[in-house]
């Protein structure tokens, strides 16, 4: 696994863990021809609420740390797939079927990938 460099990545990641968020991958982006951003993270979470609580979690804790609040949010109606837009890093929380579906990770295959072990 590689060292996230990236503090507003790294206080994410916390965020996600906090709550037991799963299956963490971080795309970086910065050397794909057709980067939207610098960086993807990408986890699941179990349920309705526990995406919504794993987005929460993530605000919480990256305002704590970084002093820093998302640009924009999508999809805390049904929590199937919530996109947090930190400029420069979007966020992905998935439930499984949504993140299955979806794919994402596939399109940016180019992408340098880091694997995020769970915390139980």
């Amino acid at each position: 696994m590689n060292k996230i460099d990236n503090a507003l990545v790294s206080s994410i990641i916390e965020g996600i863990q906090d709550i037991k968020g799963k299956n963490i991958s971080v795309l970086d982006l910065r050397k794909t021809d057709s980067s939207v951003c610098d960086y993807f993270v990408v986890c699941e979470g179990r349920s309705n609420t526990h995406v919504s609580s794993v987005a929460d979690a993530v605000e919480d804790k990256v305002r704590e740390q970084i002093g820093e609040r998302p640009d924009h949010i999508e999809g805390r109606q049904n929590a199937l797939w919530v996109l947090m837009d930190y400029g420069n890093v979007l966020v992905h929380i998935f439930q499984k079927e949504a993140r299955d579906f979806y794919s994402i990770e596939t399109l940016w295959d180019d992408a340098e990938r880091t694997n995020i072990a769970d915390i139980d």
